[in-house]
């Protein structure tokens, strides 16, 4: 007997752009359990998903600079693909209803077409340390002088060494915070590569620069992601284009 064919599923009518958070005890919910908790979010505020053609149809969800597990986040984004016209602000509602409180979704809007992945081209992050601010600033200087920055990180491709110098836009030591005495805080916005720097690799980078060990669990938050702009500073994604 001839092999059964897949069903091919209808093409999708409407695309929305979702802006969400990670915050709290959240940060540690790994790139794998966030996608399994979103579907079923999807799946209980029964919004109208397009589905992917095959064996195994699956919600047409697409991810997009996912932050590493353990960091906190406001600029995490993903696009979903609906079977039907709905009206954004109701599916803000309805997953925001859905998710556990720390995955928050902070924004919806209608996607004017094109790759959202494409628009990501650099991210802000604030990075709260347990270090002293004279030496921190003294780290900060010597690490924008130099030329690089060789770091290693294991990948999926194994041990491998790169420069997180390049990648880093702007790097700057934040006034000081009168309700946490001991603590200081970075302010850096890093260019979107490959392989990706992430703000634990600038804190290598500045011990292997200038030897500032950065101390028990640093709590690194992203803060925004978005097209770079000729200032430094990054655009929203999420904005409409002319």
């Amino acid at each position: 007997m001839p092999q059964q064919q897949p069903e091919q599923q209808a093409p999708p009518v409407q695309r929305l752009r979702v802006r969400y958070a990670k915050r709290g005890r959240l940060r540690f919910t790994s790139h794998r359990d966030f996608s399994r908790a979103f579907e079923r979010a999807v799946f209980r505020a029964r919004v109208p998903m397009a589905y992917s053609s095959g064996f195994n149809p699956h919600p047409r969800i697409s991810y997009a600079g996912a932050a590493p597990t353990g960091s906190a986040s406001e600029a995490e984004y993903l696009e979903l693909a609906l079977a039907e016209v709905v009206v954004p602000a109701d599916v803000h509602a309805m997953l925001d209803e859905a998710l556990p409180p720390g995955l928050d979704v902070l924004e919806v809007v209608e996607s004017p077409g094109g790759s959202l992945a494409d628009l990501l081209e650099g991210s802000r992050w604030r990075i709260d340390l347990a270090t002293d601010r004279t030496t921190t600033t003294a780290a900060v200087e010597r690490f924008l002088a130099a030329d690089e920055a060789l770091v290693e990180r294991m990948t999926k491709k194994g041990m491998r060494e790169f420069d997180a110098r390049g990648a880093v836009v702007s790097l700057v030591v934040l006034p000081e915070d009168d309700e946490a005495p001991g603590r200081t805080s970075l302010d850096v916005v890093l260019r979107h590569g490959t392989p990706a720097v992430r703000p634990d690799d600038v804190l290598r980078g500045l011990e292997a620069v200038a030897g500032l060990a950065a101390g028990e669990s640093p709590l690194m938050t992203r803060l925004a992601q978005g097209p770079l702009l000729a200032t430094g500073d990054l655009g929203d994604p999420l904005a409409s284009r002319a």
